[in-house]
Formats: C-alpha cells, structure tokens, sequence
C-alpha cells in the first residue's frame, strides 16, 4: 500500500498487486487519479481544448467533446501504486444503447449543477473512433451555470473533462502493470466539465450558434466543430 510522502515504482505496485489479485478479470479495488486522493469515485478525465464564440443574436451555446478517450493509457493509483488504465474502443455501447438512459452533463461532478440531460433530450452521448462524444447542441445562456463557465472556458482557465461510471467487465495485463476496461455503465452517471484530471487526450468545443455554414476548427485542428 502507499501513503502521503511514499514512493514506489509501477514495478513494486504491480509485485504486489499480482500477489493479492485472485483473477485478472477482478476489478481495481481501489481508483484515485493521484497517490494521495482518497474520494474513491470511478472517474476517468481527459484533457480538453474548449473554446466559445459569441454572437450578438444568440441565447445559446452548443458544446461538445470527448468525455472519455478511448485506447489511451492514464494513470490511475490504487491501493498497491500507479498503474495505467485504458478504455477500451465500444466499451460504452451497452450502456449507450439503453432507452431509459439518463446521464446529466454537469460541472465538475456536482449533480446540483446540471445543464444538460439525455433523458429530456438536451445531451447526446455517442461512440466515435476517438471515444465518448458528447454533444448539448443548445445550452441556455441564461442558466446561471452556463454563464458562469463559458467565461472560464473562453479564458482558458477551464480545459478538461470527465465521466463518472461504472466498471462492467475488464482486466488486467499479465505483469498486472495495466487495468483495461472493456466495458462501463454510465446511466445514471454524468459526463462533467471539470478543473484538473487524469488523462490528457481528447479536444472539445462551445460555441454559439451562429449562421449555417459557418465553421469553428480547434486550435491544435483536432476536431472539427461546425456552427449551426
């Protein structure tokens, strides 16, 4: 196990690790994006690249994004050490293809702060090659959360992502150095917008809604973004 001010290396962790795991399709009984946090949530965060435009005429904002990168290692921590976990690609399609799914789109985790749901029709989830796509085509900018976090976004204070889920079927390498989730529930879990976090890939958009036609292209040109 680790604690505050303790070092050890993914090779000690996965030692140990390999000598108290029964299977490797045994779940991670512990997931922190840091050695020393302790909230015990099942998040998974990637960096993003958000960005805004206005316009004079316009009461909403469209976002979308990656929520979840899909075949790229992070590193997560349990209780033996760091180890990298991956998502696996289509790991959400069970879940995805739920009709009674209802995942809110929320700011950093607090279900208090909703503002957008896929069970009244205002948050889309799909699957992409890149991973869970997000989109709330027309967020209210008269929702005091939404207005608080276009700013923050705009300024670049704001630039990552994170879903909050179940783990469903996964496992582990053979030197028990990577955990890799093969398949995840996310109803009745959320798709957030959130400070700092634990995976660095993916690239995300808000932007309002402008004349047909007209394009947004991220800044490192990940993703296209089209205004509608």
């Amino acid at each position: 196990m680790t604690g505050a001010g303790t070092l050890i290396t993914r090779e000690e962790a996965a030692k140990a690790r390999r000598a108290q795991i029964a299977q490797r399709s045994d779940r991670p009984r512990q997931r922190r994006a840091t050695p020393d946090s302790s909230d015990g949530l099942a998040w998974a965060t990637v960096r993003a690249q958000l960005q805004t435009r206005d316009s004079e005429t316009s009461s909403t904002v469209s976002f979308s994004g990656i929520a979840s990168a899909y075949e790229q290692a992070y590193e997560m921590w349990d209780w033996y050490g760091p180890f990298n976990e991956v998502v696996a690609a289509g790991a959400g399609a069970v879940t995805l293809a739920r009709a009674d799914l209802d995942v809110p789109l929320v700011l950093q985790h607090d279900q208090m702060r909703r503002i957008a749901r896929t069970s009244n029709g205002s948050l889309e989830l799909s699957e992409s090659d890149e991973g869970l796509t997000v989109l709330a085509p027309s967020l209210d900018l008269g929702d005091k959360d939404v207005e608080y976090i276009v700013p923050k976004i705009r300024a670049g204070l704001i630039d990552e992502m994170s879903f909050a889920f179940r783990i469903i079927r996964g496992h582990w390498s053979p030197d028990y150095t990577e955990y890799r989730i093969d398949e995840y529930d996310i109803h009745r879990g959320d798709v957030a917008i959130v400070g700092f976090g634990a995976n660095p890939y993916t690239s995300t958009g808000v932007r309002s809604h402008l004349a047909p036609g007209h394009e947004l292209v991220s800044a490192e040109e990940t993703m296209l973004l089209r205004l509608v």
